[in-house]
């Protein structure tokens, strides 16, 4: 039976799908050899774990339930800082899942590169990392003979990295096109109906994917992240999101909204790569888009986007309305792909 033992940065809501997802698929993991537990966990507001020969995820939700915080002497409650864990810690994978920062994807990449400076694998769900730092973790990574998986960095747990990496052999991607920030679709999409811009707002927050600050949503901040991110990926960009074209949705007006609608259009927070004079451009803004295209039917929080490639046109993937459970998926997946590597 092989141990593996996960170090987290940050135990939040993906965190913890993530955990009931190994637990519901402990049994499964067993037969297969292996037995998943934490050794380290690094929070804001939770404190810090550090057990060496690791503690069941139960544990961790067990004393979330209870408590809101880790209070067990089983979970090796420590004062010792995040950044000492991660370099002197035994652990064999680090899940970055700390909060986003738009600005500069730190302190995620320092996180990173410690634990790939110590040969530990990565997987992360934050895209500030794969945004502003992506050549250089990735360059890295090989140096250091790490695994450096990303697949929920964008459109929750929808297997798009793995379709690029894994079912398109030399396909170059020539165009990104998509619409990848849930809030805006959900605040355009209420305007439409008859709800004020505050109304739709609050009634975002109620239904607890509108954040208390919707800066990052609203001002094209996070589409910008996730289009770098697929950018840098699929096609071999060096762009970060300053680089970017971005205008966000906080200059749309409802009359604008219902216009668009008696034209036979709906406006959307559009994000597209496209090569221009030979200059790979990336660009976020509100869009007229024809009430006959496909992405103006898509409604409440899903996300799409359409890759379009040399060799096999263009390929579209849609997620309906994803829960937390579908990013707590990301990482499964990714830790599923991380163990058939290193078979």
């Amino acid at each position: 039976m092989s141990v593996i033992k996960l170090a987290f940065m940050g135990f939040g809501n993906a965190a913890q799908a993530f955990s009931k997802i190994v637990i519901g698929k402990r049994q499964e993991l067993l037969t297969m050899g292996y037995d998943i537990r934490a050794s380290v966990v690094v929070t804001a507001s939770k404190g810090n774990c550090f057990v060496p020969e690791g503690v069941s995820l139960e544990a961790l939700l067990q004393d979330i339930e209870n408590y809101g915080m880790f209070k067990s002497v089983a979970l090796g409650v420590t004062t010792k800082q995040g950044l000492d864990l991660l370099s002197h810690a035994d652990y064999d994978v680090f899940l970055e899942l700390s909060p986003l920062n738009i600005h500069t994807g730190q302190p995620a990449i320092d996180h990173i590169k410690t634990a790939m400076h110590r040969h530990k694998h990565v997987i992360t769900a934050n895209k500030g990392p794969i945004a502003w730092a992506y050549k250089e973790l990735k360059t890295l990574s090989q140096e250091m003979a790490t695994e450096f998986l990303f697949e929920t960095t964008v459109m929750d747990g929808t297997p798009l990295f793995n379709l690029y990496r894994e079912t398109l052999p030399l396909c170059k991607v020539t165009g990104i096109k998509g619409i990848l920030n849930t809030t805006t679709n959900f605040i355009l999409e209420s305007m439409e109906s008859g709800l004020g811009y505050d109304e739709a707002m609050e009634e975002g927050r109620r239904r607890g994917f509108v954040e208390a600050d919707p800066s990052l949503d609203i001002q094209g901040y996070d589409a910008a992240a996730k289009l770098c991110a697929l950018m840098n990926v699929m096609m071999d960009a060096n762009s970060t999101p300053d680089l970017i074209d971005r205008q966000g949705i906080e200059g749309i007006t409802q009359d604008q909204i219902l216009s668009a609608k008696s034209r036979g259009f709906k406006i959307k927070l559009l994000c597209e790569a496209t090569f221009e004079e030979g200059h790979l451009m990336g660009r976020v803004k509100p869009t007229e888009i024809a009430l006959s295209d496909a992405y103006a039917q898509l409604n409440g929080t899903s996300s799409v986007v359409t890759l379009t490639t040399d060799l096999m046109g263009a390929i579209s993937i849609l997620e309906h309305d994803p829960e937390i459970e579908q990013t707590g998926f990301g990482i499964f997946s990714d830790l599923m792909e991380l163990i058939r590597r290193l078979k």
